[in-house]
């Protein structure tokens, strides 16, 4: 089988890894990994070398290596299924928008040492981590953000912390209120504050066409179905007056988990902190001394000619002058 492009020599660097001293094979896979979910399609060449090297790879990986992998997996909409299968993603569950059968999946033969209730690892993202999940799934298509949101309940990932019970009652009352107005402004206002996320935020979630990041919002808040429903029909024309699109979002909305919500919640949180890092870099000590603005030269009194010291009284021990 010819090696596709995107997995250039990864053949020859497992072989290396076999060697004694040598074990690559944990970067291998992140390698790996990060190099499938850079593109949103596959050939069908790419996705059997992918399935390929990866099943290799993963039960000769550290717990660690091996969670950050589902975790990036798990997101991903196009993660081949038998690797699903093998990380014990969930993956075959109903589609919430097409409420088809799932697939009949192959039992798993999993060792004994596995079957083990253990408590599964919770990661805290990392800021680009956040960054690069919030992005998928923004430019992501209503299917693939379903796919996302559905796949983010069983990922090993730390969603935000629940909002304080009195908190979120307010911010129920006021949204609705907004959404009945169909003040936007305010309503991404109170969003922002709710959910502690930068106005920007907030505003790029209230307006996105899809609806699937206001579902998200509303979710984290605990918004009952009802509520959001009648916030779909009267905050944004657009959709309200498309009955199939408030149908398709209120049936995603009575679907998706909290904790996916809360997840997706952190990773835009997350994400603002990447941007924060990059406008306030802490400068070096070189570049300030580049931008250092220089000092004029003293000027001199007037009077005072060049090359000549100004004259000084001299005065004597006692004080007096003479």
């Amino acid at each position: 089988m010819t090696t596709p492009p995107m997995f250039p020599g990864f053949d020859g660097l497992l072989t290396l890894s076999r060697r004694d001293g040598v074990d690559i094979r944990p970067t291998l896979l992140r390698v790996l990994t990060d190099l499938y979910v850079q593109t949103s399609t596959h050939t069908v060449e790419e996705e059997q070398h992918f399935v390929e090297l990866t099943s290799r790879l993963i039960d000769h990986v550290d717990d660690a290596t091996r969670a950050v992998v589902r975790a990036r997996l798990s997101i991903y909409p196009r993660t081949p299924a038998a690797i699903m299968n093998k990380l014990r993603l969930g993956a075959f569950a109903a589609d919430p928008l097409t409420d088809s059968p799932p697939p009949q999946a192959a039992p798993l033969k999993v060792p004994p040492a596995e079957t083990k209730d253990r408590p599964v690892a919770m990661l805290s993202m990392e800021p680009r981590d956040a960054a690069e999940i919030s992005d998928m799934f923004f430019s992501a298509n209503s299917k693939d953000r379903a796919s996302i949101l559905h796949n983010l309940s069983t990922a090993p990932l730390r969603p935000s912390p629940h909002i304080h019970p009195s908190r979120a009652a307010r911010a129920i009352e006021v949204l609705h209120m907004a959404a009945f107005a169909s003040d936007i402004g305010n309503f991404a206002t109170e969003l922002s504050a709710a959910l502690m996320l930068p106005a920007a935020i907030a505003e790029r979630v209230v307006k996105d066409p899809g609806g699937e990041p206001l579902a998200c919002a509303a979710k984290a808040i605990g918004i009952p179905s009802r509520i959001f429903q009648q916030i779909l029909l009267f905050l944004d024309p657009a959709i309200g007056t498309s009955i199939t699109e408030v149908y398709r979002l209120a049936r995603l909305y009575d679907v998706l988990s909290e904790r996916s919500a809360r997840i997706m919640l952190a990773a835009w949180r997350g994400a603002t902190m990447t941007e924060a890092r990059a406008k306030y870099r802490p400068a070096l000590y070189h570049e300030e001394r580049h931008r250092a603005r220089a000092v004029p030269a003293n000027t001199r009194p007037d009077g005072v000619q060049s090359g000549r010291a100004p004259l000084r009284r001299v005065t004597g021990g006692d004080g007096s002058g003479g």
